[in-house]
């Protein structure tokens, strides 16, 4: 069957991403557009509109052209934005780079993109310049000053902007690159329309505007943040507070400070904001709303985090192939259901398909979650294999999740396809035992990777963050608290303390990491 959306459709804009944005922006131009977190040092709308604007005439003179690509190789400051949209006024493409890749891993982005201007911050200066040397040359402009850079300040050129003509379906204003952690990282091609199309689409998530503030932590460069707080939040004309990098007391005490109404977060910051002894510190009650995404929130975390700071806590779900959010949860209490992550989004159809004979099910029947919509990618840049594999001919993405949707309409994610482990042919999925130790009051994080047995073929082992110095949490107590709740095959078989879990930049945890490092010691 295909689920469709209980909302009704929203009419998406044949507007270019930059000037939807900006759509209203003369509503707000002396509001804070951005506020950077560290310095307290603000951007006001007015000033982005025409930083935006001078960087598009400064790359113009320098001889950008459409289709011309940049990479922003940056953390979260408020140049971000004028950077970003700056140059998809002039007509180009963002490739949004990881500010956690080594010189080799920009290196290969640049390469498989055709990219050879990177805009970036001085401290990663010298990366951006080996990963182009390494290609033969190209120019990086710097925020600030930095050896051998081009002062992006150089770009803002105080003239008209150049005049673009867009085919917002088939010009893409960026290329975010998909999860690596179940292969090699892929960018991603979305066009303008998709980007427009998502932020219409999820226009009721919260009703933010002028005045309102969020903090983002989240990385611009991944499209979470990228879409929902720096697209979405600039088109209603609430402000963003950047941090460059997640500290717990910073981000705190920077959404007191700003009276925080809504904040968009990852499970690793839910899960502090649920358990960390140091959020009873700080005045939070102007949230009004948590927003957690990239990756499953059990449901016990997801009502302790509402229960301890008296607000609404819900999910969505998406992916970066489709911009990324396909279902959310609205501001509505009587629409949250807990360990869900929503609703469809309007425009967009889902269906759960049998991970093996690919036929439809029904409700409560798990599978594979198959997404259509309009915020759906092109493909995967120089890769048509894998966009086969992805996208099929009749226009559904295939995501890789597994879960199931209820009469309701929610939808709840089981683990990803190639995640399962496979303990004496049946199926076990990692993210249900990671929801299950995390409600234990002594386990501060955890993970749950296969481990190879000869017996069983895989069992599963957990790996596990004691929560505080002095926890004396066994190995046996915590596989026993998890027996207590799972069916017989579900059961933890071995665990190992550590004293973090990988994740990456948006929260997912690298499991392959683990299991990469968990075949090493086997292997010795």
């Amino acid at each position: 069957m295909i689920f469709r959306s209980q909302f009704p459709d929203v009419v998406v804009p044949d507007a270019p991403l930059h000037e939807y944005a900006f759509e209203h922006v003369e509503q707000w131009l002396d509001h804070p557009a951005f506020i950077e977190g560290p310095t307290g040092r603000v951007m006001t709308f007015r000033q982005l509109r025409d930083q935006v604007r001078m960087v598009a005439a400064g790359l113009a003179q320098r001889g950008f052209t459409k289709g011309d690509r940049i990479s922003i190789y940056a953390p979260n400051v408020p140049e971000y934005a004028p950077a970003f949209f700056g140059l998809l006024t002039a007509g180009g493409t963002a490739v949004m780079s990881n500010p956690l890749y080594t010189a080799e891993e920009l290196g290969r982005q640049l390469k498989d993109t055709g990219t050879r201007l990177v805009v970036t911050v001085p401290a990663l200066a010298p990366r951006a310049l080996a990963a182009l040397d390494a290609l033969g040359g190209g120019e990086v402009f710097v925020f600030g000053e930095a050896e051998r850079c081009t002062p992006f300040a150089e770009l803002l050129v105080d003239a008209p902007a150049p005049v673009v003509q867009f085919d917002v379906h088939h010009d893409f204003a960026a290329f975010p690159t998909s999860s690596g952690t179940t292969g090699l990282p892929k960018s991603v091609m979305l066009s303008h329309r998709a980007i427009v199309a998502n932020v219409e689409q999820c226009h009721h998530i919260d009703p933010v505007g002028p005045g309102d503030h969020t903090i983002a932590t989240l990385p611009f460069f991944h499209i979470y943040g990228m879409t929902v707080i720096m697209c979405a939040l600039l088109r209603r004309g609430a402000c963003a507070v950047t941090m460059p990098q997640f500290d717990l007391e910073q981000y705190l005490r920077l959404s007191e400070q700003y009276r925080v109404v809504v904040a968009y977060v990852v499970p690793p910051i839910a899960l502090a904001l649920a358990k960390h002894p140091l959020v009873g510190q700080f005045d939070l009650s102007s949230l009004r709303s948590i927003n957690s995404g990239a990756a499953p929130l059990g449901a016990e975390l997801e009502k302790a985090c509402a229960d301890r700071l008296n607000c609404l806590v819900k999910q969505g779900y998406g992916m970066t192939e489709a911009s990324p959010v396909t279902h959310f949860t609205p501001s509505d209490p009587a629409l949250i259901v807990h360990g869900s992550c929503g609703l469809l989004v309007p425009n967009t159809e889902c269906r759960i398909v049998h991970l093996e004979t690919k036929q439809d099910l029904g409700i409560g029947e798990h599978g594979e979650i198959l997404i259509r919509g309009p915020q759906l990618m092109h493909g995967y840049l120089n890769n048509p294999d894998s966009t086969a594999e992805a996208l099929d001919s009749d226009g559904w993405l295939h995501t890789g999740d597994v879960g199931y949707a209820t009469d309701s309409g929610h939808l709840y994610i089981v683990d990803r396809l190639k995640e399962f482990i496979k303990y004496k042919g049946f199926q076990v999925a990692p993210a249900e035992l990671e929801a299950v130790l995390l409600t234990h009051p002594e386990i501060a994080d955890a993970a749950v990777i296969p481990c190879a047995d000869e017996e069983a073929g895989e069992l599963p082992k957990a790996f596990v963050v004691r929560r505080g110095h002095g926890s004396t949490l066994t190995a046996d107590a915590v596989m026993a608290f998890v027996a207590t709740q799972v069916a017989p095959y579900k059961k933890v078989r071995r665990v190992e303390f550590v004293d973090t879990i990988p994740k990456s930049a948006s929260g997912k945890i690298l499991r392959r990491e683990l299991i990469l490092r968990e075949r090493a010691k086997t292997a010795t």
